[in-house]
C-alpha cells in the first residue's frame, strides 16, 4: 500500500508547485536548525531519520501541513523521541515566544 508521501502516478494529486517564492523567517530558521542538528559537528539528526519521521505523520496531518511545517513536526519528534527536550519544554518555550511576540513578556 502506498503511503501518503508517495505521489507518483496519483491521480489528482495536481500538479508540483516548482516556482521559488520568498521563504519566511520561520522557514530559513527550521532550515538552519536542520543545518546544524545534521551537521558534521553535532550530528544530532540524521536525514535517514528526518525522512522516517516526516513519512510516518498521519496522512491528514502530513496533507495539512506545508514542507517547512513538516520539517519542523519532525525536528520536534525527533528532539523528543531523542529525550534532548521534552514536550512540556517544547511547550513551554512556545508560550514564552508567544507572550512575548503579544508584548506581554
Amino acid at each position: 500500500m502506498r503511503a501518503v508521501h508517495d505521489r507518483g502516478g496519483w491521480l489528482g494529486a495536481g500538479p508540483i508547485q516548482k516556482a521559488d517564492h520568498q521563504l519566511e523567517d520561520w522557514e530559513r530558521w527550521t532550515d538552519a536548525m536542520m543545518q546544524l542538528l545534521s551537521g558534521p559537528e553535532k550530528r544530532v539528526i540524521r536525514l535517514d531519520e528526518m525522512r522516517r519521521t516526516i513519512e510516518s505523520l498521519p496522512p491528514a496531518q502530513y496533507e495539512s501541513l506545508a514542507y517547512y511545517e513538516r520539517w519542523a513536526t519532525a525536528l520536534e519528534s525527533l528532539m523528543i523521541e531523542k529525550k534532548i527536550l521534552t514536550r512540556e519544554e517544547i511547550e513551554r518555550k512556545a508560550a514564552e515566544l508567544e507572550r512575548r511576540e503579544r508584548g506581554d513578556a
